[in-house]
């Protein structure tokens, strides 16, 4: 038999209620402690809103800001693998190397989507 969390147990609107406040503490942490995740909103401030400018399909628009949030996701996620690495040890460890810069590789490829959405899309009015 497994063992829950004892954090775990709360049910309908109040676990609701704090699992959006949790998500708002991890924005607020990222943002305070991550520069890469900072440089990144700064990134989708100024690309979101281009989106909506640029003159493209509603369905292109989509892709593009899709794309711009999968970097933040993605950069979420190798945020926490980052933080947990470093919390069970921060001795150098081959294993640790590994975990952290296939998390940065998952960063650079989710960058690298960016650019290719919105060259797909930007271009195909070019056609």
């Amino acid at each position: 038999m497994s063992e829950e969390s004892p954090f775990k147990g709360k049910t309908g609107l109040r676990r609701v209620w704090n699992a959006f406040n949790y998500s708002l503490a991890g924005l607020r942490a990222a943002f305070t402690c991550e520069d890469a995740f900072r440089q990144e909103v700064w990134l989708a401030v100024i690309l979101i809103p281009a989106a909506f400018w640029l003159p493209v399909s509603w369905g292109g628009r989509a892709l593009m800001i899709a794309s711009v949030l999968l970097v933040l996701i993605v950069e979420l996620l190798n945020s926490a693998i980052e933080a947990a690495v470093d919390r069970v040890s921060l001795d150098r460890h081959h294993l640790s190397k590994r975990a952290k810069d296939i998390g940065s590789a998952a960063v650079l490829i989710a960058l690298v989507n960016v650019a290719a959405v919105w060259a797909c899309v930007l271009l195909e009015g070019v056609r």
